[in-house]
């Protein structure tokens, strides 16, 4: 059974240095860390690459999270996998739990994450399955 989880959080974000910088260089390299509220009560940490393009509006990234906390009461942490781009403006977001990436209450979970920007709030969307929930 699919379950939904939803709430706020709020991200810091920090730059890093990349291993290696080539002539008019257009990538970045930088820290994540969220403080998750609602039915996801956690933290994270991660990191993520970025590179920009010559064309106002166009870009990808790609990170690693590494999600610490508690889902609808169930103690443990997964890792979520994001690829961003934008396409002249168009945006599109895909950010999946790494398969047998879940720990504690929480292994084997499997799914998906969505991110909406209202108002200046980051709000998130998970929607789920761990083994056992019928």
């Amino acid at each position: 059974m699919t379950r939904h989880a939803s709430g706020t959080f709020e991200v810091t974000l920090n730059p890093l240095d990349l291993n290696e910088v080539g002539e008019g260089e257009t990538r970045g390299r930088i820290s994540i860390n969220k403080q998750f509220r609602g039915d996801l009560e956690a933290t994270s940490i991660g990191e993520m690459l970025s590179a920009m393009t010559a064309v106002k509006g166009s870009a990808g990234y790609v990170a690693m999270e590494r999600v610490t906390g508690s889902l609808h009461g169930r103690s443990g942490g997964f890792v979520l996998q994001h690829s961003g781009t934008m396409n002249r403006g168009e945006p599109s977001l895909a950010v999946i739990v790494v398969p047998d990436s879940g720990t504690g209450e929480l292994e084997g979970i499997s799914g998906s994450l969505s991110i909406d920007i209202r108002e200046g709030v980051h709000h998130y969307g998970l929607d789920y399955v761990l083994p056992g929930d019928d």
